[in-house]
């Protein structure tokens, strides 16, 4: 007897075979936009003008309405609008600064002008370059017999100064530059020897790699102290991201371990701390007496800090509304009226930074105008998102918002607070940039001696110190600063222990 054969039922299988390609599809635009496309996420609302087309047709009120405080750009428009010209007044050639060292070369004209009143001089200045000079510093210590007893003398000489490595063939400004090379400007040792080599001088790799690991060995002390006025603040940001490590255990292989990011804008102080995997043991180990507001992205490991006692967990504006922009090729329409709405609440956050508003003014302006919008955001995607496929990407847009809505609004409680992550994720764009260069990390304890000196020398960025400078003075002075003093020595105390000398 004939087994019953169950009726193939077309549209059922039409409908999964369509929502298979819409899903296959949307895989293959992110994949072509990780490697061929743009990575800002900027979205232009259709009610609203380019604000790269240029508008011919300016009336006076127009002018006038124009929030515009560069008094060059307000003049042109006039002009413009007066006169019908359509080009920019040149600012003039760039200034170089004052402190620049000046050669001055006097050039007179072909003919005899000592018999010529000089009536005026025209200065041009243009910007060279010397490299780098390279010199060897020459401690001579004369050696003095003096005479201790009738029959005993003793020989007297002068100490060498103290310095981080003793009996090192480095100086503290070499050594200093170095360090920026690689940890600032991303340029990996290797490429350093090429640069000293064409300067006549040679150094070994194992030279140079022992050099920065001995530094990097005594900042410890520093790193511990940093981490400790990080975590002292009560409003954070965290993230993390990927960095190769070369490890004995896998010959031929790399391991991923992961940088977790911790920022405190307000303090504008940034952590760094290195973890072989993206467990939660790495944040639990760091925030375990953390107390204030943390504010991350929807990474499932934090959602065990919402249960602490003293810590309020906030997410982030910009991964809601990155959802939106991954699924546009999805469902335009719907992502192009979420993306408008969430346009609204930057628009008010701009709005706050122009006007330079007190943090309670903040609170205020965003308790009067984000609010209502972000109800309204609320009840358009609970409207909306029965409507969709939980599946597709509209689907977990809505999904991925709704699920942690609460979290997503708590920044307007707070002026300090920020809309988004977006601070210690630009913190991680730099961290990107030198990955690339140098590839991977040779050991988890390089790795680890990396996150001390990041977290350093993007602190002084944050703080607007010059980071050469910072480093150079840490290295002169530390061998022989009192213990008990060393946190004045830290990016965000540093200015000020120059002062008080």
């Amino acid at each position: 007897m004939e087994a019953d054969v169950q009726p193939i039922n077309y549209k059922v299988l039409y409908e999964q075979l369509q929502f298979d390609m819409a899903a296959l599809k949307l895989q293959f635009d992110q994949l072509k936009k990780m490697i061929f496309g743009s990575k800002h996420e900027r979205f232009v609302p259709a009610d609203r003008k380019n604000p790269l087309q240029l508008t011919l047709d300016l009336d006076t009120e127009t002018i006038e309405q124009c929030n515009i405080t560069d008094a060059t750009k307000v003049e042109y428009i006039r002009t413009k609008t007066q006169v019908g010209e359509n080009k920019m007044p040149h600012p003039g050639r760039m200034k170089f600064p004052e402190h620049l060292r000046r050669e001055v070369i006097i050039l007179q004209p072909d003919c005899d002008v000592s018999n010529l009143k000089k009536i005026g001089e025209e200065v041009t200045e243009v910007l060279d370059l010397i490299p780098a000079d390279l010199y060897v510093k020459q401690f001579i210590r004369p050696k003095y017999a003096m005479p201790v007893s009738e029959t005993n003398t003793t020989i007297l000489t002068a100490s060498l100064p103290s310095r981080m490595i003793e009996k090192g063939m480095v100086g503290e400004g070499l050594l200093a530059q170095i360090i920026i090379d690689k940890y600032v400007d991303h340029l990996p040792l290797h490429r350093q020897l090429q640069r000293f080599k064409r300067a006549g001088v040679t150094i070994a790799q194992s030279t140079i790699n022992g050099w920065v690991k001995l530094t990097l060995d005594q900042f410890l002390i520093l790193y511990e102290l940093h981490k400790s006025q990080v975590l002292a603040c009560n409003y954070i940001h965290a993230d993390e991201t990927t960095i190769k490590v070369l490890d004995k255990d896998k010959p031929g292989a790399t391991h991923k371990g992961y940088y977790w990011f911790y920022q405190s804008s307000l303090e504008k102080l940034v952590l760094l701390d290195y973890r072989q995997g993206r467990s939660r043991e790495g944040p639990d180990d760091i925030l375990q007496d953390f107390i204030g507001f943390l504010q991350v992205d929807g990474y499932v490991t934090y959602e065990a800090f919402e249960k602490r006692e003293g810590i309020t967990v906030l997410n982030c504006m910009t991964h809601a509304r990155r959802k939106f922009i991954e699924a546009f090729g999805n469902d335009k329409p719907r992502c192009e009226q979420a993306l408008t709405l969430f346009q609204k609440l930057y628009d008010i956050e701009r709005k706050a930074k122009e006007k330079q508003l007190s943090y309670a003014d903040i609170k205020a302006l965003r308790q009067k105008e984000a609010t209502p919008i972000l109800e309204e955001i609320n009840k358009w995607m609970l409207a909306e998102y029965p409507k969709v496929l939980p599946a597709s990407a509209i689907g977990k847009a809505f999904a991925y918002s709704l699920t942690r809505w609460k979290k997503l609004c708590i920044y307007t409680t707070d002026g300090r607070l920020c809309i988004d992550n977006n601070p210690v994720e630009n913190a991680l764009r730099r961290l990107a940039i030198g990955r690339k260069n140098y590839l991977f990390a040779g050991s988890h304890e390089a790795a680890q001696r990396a996150a001390m000196i990041y977290s350093l020398l993007a602190t002084c960025r944050l703080q607007d110190i010059n980071p050469y400078e910072w480093l150079k003075d840490v290295l002169i002075r530390m061998p022989d600063y009192d213990v008990k003093k060393l946190a004045e020595l830290l990016p965000q105390n540093w200015k000020n222990s120059k002062m008080d000398e």
